[in-house]
């Protein structure tokens, strides 16, 4: 990912430890989701279809129902770190169900020219299908206690983007050591050089 500062406000984020997660920081710190290439690259970032998968047809429909998906898990995963339903959760659960009935994709596994196996799926995947995949992920986090029991929500200063804290004793404390991580470092250690000079 390019990182100069023209495009880090839009770089798509791969790290909350699930799909559905990931898909819920493209509204952080704005709207990463906000052209049908970067619904495309989102699509390839997170594995929901192999590299050099051709994703033909994506268009504003696809854009469109993408964000309608994010919008939902939002209000289950709000409502899973509150410890209550959110005001629309039945909603949402009704719409979160519904798009995970739909079909996913098939994958195989095929022979490169070198003997090793890579997966490619079946067919090209419909907007459906990739939806499904997103949707059926987030009623597994969500129904499993476990998993559940482990969304944290990030401590970094104006940052709301959620994760699975899988760490060792579940002490993780920001969406990502090099993101927020950094940035509470550094403005701790500019805390302490200030008392040093005063």
């Amino acid at each position: 990912m390019a990182t100069d500062a023209a495009t880090a406000s839009y770089e798509l984020r791969f790290d909350s430890g699930r799909i559905c997660l990931d898909l819920l920081a493209t509204t952080h710190p704005e709207e990463r989701l906000d052209s049908v290439e970067r619904l495309r690259s989102w699509i390839v970032g997170t594995g929901l279809v192999p590299p050099g998968t051709p994703l033909a047809g994506v268009d504003a429909g696809w854009l469109r129902d993408f964000r309608e998906l994010r919008h939902h898990l939002g209000t289950l995963v709000r409502g899973a770190l509150d410890g209550r339903p959110a005001d629309g959760a039945s909603a949402a659960l009704t719409q979160i169900n519904a798009v995970a009935r739909q079909a996913t994709p098939v994958p195989c596994a095929v022979r490169t020219e070198d003997g090793g196996l890579i997966r490619r799926l079946r067919a090209l995947p419909e907007r459906g299908e990739l939806l499904s995949v997103v949707a059926r992920e987030a009623i597994e986090l969500l129904t499993d206690p476990g998993a559940r029991a482990s969304l944290r929500q990030c401590e970094g200063d104006n940052c709301s983007l959620v994760y699975l804290d899988t760490s060792r004793g579940r002490r993780r404390r920001w969406c990502s050591s090099e993101v927020c991580g950094n940035r509470e470092r550094v403005a701790r250690h500019r805390r302490r050089a200030a008392l040093a000079r005063a």
